[in-house]
């Protein structure tokens, strides 16, 4: 967790979002940055984004790049529901607590929350709701939205997420995959990015870059290109259309091209976080509360190592407390974590609760 000499923030576990970029995704949108080029993504780089779109989700997939996972969320959600409509999510969900009310504000529909199993929707859980399907007071259920991998950093398997899909279309309900770490997912897994999409008949979903070496930019893919068809004009009105779109498009050339970056960036923060889970798993007083599946680890201390932990970590924010009442953290490794770092944290803990 060394500082950088110009004066960057050490390396810490707080959030992917704090770690930088790739250099191969700079290296890719310096080499877009020569000439002139058509806007509004009227240039080669957001063609082959498009090609690179069909080649992960199938021949009739739609993608749409945006600045950000809430955005790529929200206007998902708008493109498929209709202002009477409700959102089937698990309480805690990114949709949920962390995007300050825009599914709410700008799609217009309300939230039915379940309770999660380990961050996870169950099947059950989602016809909590059907007997009041019809009922003019009531909100109707038109989607189901799951993360992958989820905000406790476990991951759903292929088949969980097809009886999701199978469940939510079999109640004339659409499924959404929160995919803003889908590469950590299926670098778990060991599949394709399409299986967790196409592969278990998700609708749409929420295709991350940001928190996997990206520099600003996810995306909107529509597996069924009915649903996308007039999503151009929706991102418009969104305010998510950039002017100077080769510089998003680019990235995932670099993160989702042939030297599939995506799956390199994943696997070493996924290895990272089992190897820091390994190394506080038989501390005293240190409990595993979810299973690590992904890149984040959480973890229940004594409140008073938690605090002895953040006065003497370097950084301002070296990792977050998730649950206040509770005492659980939030370790989160990035593409750029590296072994000494996670060593120097199990160490950190071991001293902490010595």
């Amino acid at each position: 967790m060394s500082a950088d000499p110009a004066g960057a923030d050490p390396r810490g576990f707080a959030s992917d979002n704090h770690s930088g970029a790739h250099p191969e995704v700079l290296e890719a949108i310096a080499r877009a940055n020569v000439d002139h080029a058509g806007s509004y993504g009227e240039d080669a780089w957001t063609r082959r984004f498009d090609d690179l779109i069909r080649d992960h989700f199938g021949p009739e997939a739609q993608g749409f790049p945006v600045f950000n996972g809430t955005a790529a969320n929200v206007l998902a959600i708008d493109a498929v529901t209709r202002p009477q409509d409700a959102v089937i999510c698990v309480a805690g969900a990114h949709i949920d607590v962390d995007e300050c009310g825009a599914p709410e504000r700008w799609a217009g529909v309300k939230l039915l929350k379940a309770d999660p199993v380990h961050g996870k929707l169950v099947p059950d859980a989602m016809r909590a709701w059907e007997a009041r399907r019809g009922d003019v007071h009531h909100n109707q259920p038109r989607l189901v939205s799951v993360a992958e991998s989820t905000e406790v950093g476990t991951v759903y398997s292929v088949e969980e997420l097809r009886m999701l899909a199978d469940e939510a279309h079999g109640m004339g309900m659409l499924m959404h995959v929160d995919g803003a770490r889908l590469a950590n997912a299926a670098a778990s897994l060991g599949v394709p990015l399409g299986t967790l999409a196409v592969g278990v008949e998700a609708d749409v979903i929420s295709l991350g870059a940001t928190k996997n070496g990206g520099l600003v930019g996810d995306a909107v893919v529509f597996l069924d290109p009915g649903l996308g068809h007039d999503f151009a004009f929706l991102r418009k009105q969104g305010m998510q259309l950039a002017s100077k779109m080769r510089f998003i498009s680019a990235q995932f050339d670099a993160l989702f091209g042939e030297g599939e970056l995506w799956r390199r960036n994943a696997e070493s923060a996924n290895a990272m976080a089992a190897r820091l889970a390994a190394g506080v798993e038989g501390v005293e007083g240190v409990e595993l509360v979810h299973p690590v599946d992904a890149n984040g680890v959480f973890a229940k201390l004594p409140r008073p190592v938690i605090d002895r932990l953040l006065d003497e970590l370097p950084g301002e924010h070296p990792f977050y407390v998730w649950d206040e009442d509770d005492d659980v953290v939030r370790w989160m490794c990035s593409w750029d974590t590296k072994a000494e770092d996670v060593d120097e944290l199990i160490a950190a803990v071991v001293a902490a609760g010595a």
